[in-house]
Formats: C-alpha cells, structure tokens, sequence
C-alpha cells in the first residue's frame, strides 16, 4: 500500500496552488510528437492537461488510490482515451513502449532515498526511451530560511489542510506530514545537492541537455530548485 493512497482525495485540494510547472511538462510533451511516459502520475494533475492538449500519456504511479482519482478527473475531462493508467514504481514501471519523452514531475524522485534507488529509476526511465528521447524532471533542495521557517511546525496549507515539516539537514532527509479531513499521511523524502544529481543522471546513461533553476527556463544560481532535462544518446551501449 502507498503512503498517498490515505490522500488521494486530499492531494488535490492540497496540491492546489501548484501550478507552475503544468505548462513547461505539457510544453515539453508537445514538442515530443507522440506518446510520452508521465512517471509518478498522481492524481492527473499534469497528465490531464496533456492529454487535454491532445497527447496521449501512459502514467504509472504506486498508489491505486491516486489512479482512481486521475482516471476521474481524465473523464470529467473527456480525455480518458489519452490517458493509459498503469499500477508500478519509478524502478520498474510495467511499460514496454519506447516513446520519445519520459517526465517524472513535482519532486517524485525525491521518495528515493539511496544513489543505488536513484540510479535504478534513472535507468529504468532510460531504458523507456527511443534513443535521442529525453527525460524531464524537477527535484529541490531547501534553503537555510525554509528549513527555519517551517521545522516542525504544523502550518496551514490550504484552508482545512495542513503540513509540517520535519527536517534533517544532517542526513539530508525530509520527514513531511500532511492531514485533512479526507485523510492524513507521513512520509519521507531525501535529497542532493545539483552536483550530485548530475552524477547521477550521466551514471544512468544520460546526457544532460539543461538544468534550470524554474520551469520559465531561467539558469541555476544556487536556488532552491533543480529543473533537469536529459537525453538519451543515440550512439549504442548505455545503461541497458
């Protein structure tokens, strides 16, 4: 059982505000010309749109309970044809085509908490790509002002809904808690530094074509946020 499926019905309603990476994955998902692979699906909230601009998506995602509310919101939708929900994780997700992108947004990556799991699901999402396709995802590491702002405080989300976060910068590990009245979770995140990601990625086999500080394309200045577009080569070897 995942740990979101207690919040499939409030990860909506918490999740709300979050909108501005939806344009740059339905952007990226566009310019791939065909079916792309959303990792971490959720409960559609980029995948729904990317179907809506006409794009079929195969999304995977661990959680049932988060599946049954993207395969709602895709037919209030009306696009249910374009979207192909499949039960798996980022290290082994039940997909057999290749496609030319593969996106695992909002931070999903993060639920990793070893280089060995790290790199497993990079090159699991490798090996999901045609060669030349690409691989898009968004990771963050905090700040000294957030982790003094929030640390084990419960605070207000949205209204009904709230989170506290619990934070380690020792081990580098984010102990985060969200409740509301449709249902409450606790779970765990970790992560790197931008130099670390990188090593990871081109560990996977991976070029690196970008890496942006936000999802308008702005360059990296020590932020908080690490946007990553990576490639798989064309030549033959790699991580398979």
């Amino acid at each position: 059982m995942s740990r979101y499926d207690s919040i499939a019905r409030l990860y909506d309603p918490w999740s709300v505000s979050v909108t501005e990476d939806v344009e740059f994955y339905v952007g990226l998902a566009r310019e791939a010309g065909g079916t792309i692979v959303e990792l971490g699906v959720g409960t559609g909230r980029i995948a729904v749109p990317t179907a809506a601009a006409g794009v079929r998506v195969i999304g995977v995602d661990s959680s049932r309970g988060m599946l049954e509310v993207c395969a709602e919101a895709a037919a209030v939708a009306g696009v249910a044809d374009l979207l192909d929900l499949r039960l798996g994780d980022l290290a082994d997700p039940p997909v057999h085509e290749r496609v030319r992108l593969v996106t695992c947004p909002f931070r999903a990556y993060l639920h990793l908490h070893d280089d060995e799991a790290r790199v497993r699901a990079l090159r699991a999402a490798h090996r999901l790509l045609e060669p030349g396709g690409r691989l898009a995802f968004d990771v963050f590491a905090p700040g000294a002002d957030d982790v003094a702002e929030t640390h084990d405080r419960w605070l207000e989300r949205e209204p009904g809904i709230y989170e506290r976060a619990r934070w380690d910068t020792e081990r580098r590990r984010l102990t985060l808690s969200v409740r509301g009245e449709s249902g409450e979770t606790t779970m765990e995140l970790a992560w790197l530094s931008p130099v670390e990601w990188r090593s990871a990625i081109e560990r996977a086999g991976f070029e690196v074509v970008a890496h942006h500080g936000w999802f308008d394309g702005r360059p990296y200045r020590e932020g908080e946020d690490s946007v990553w577009i990576a490639r798989r080569p064309t030549s033959a070897g790699g991580a398979d």
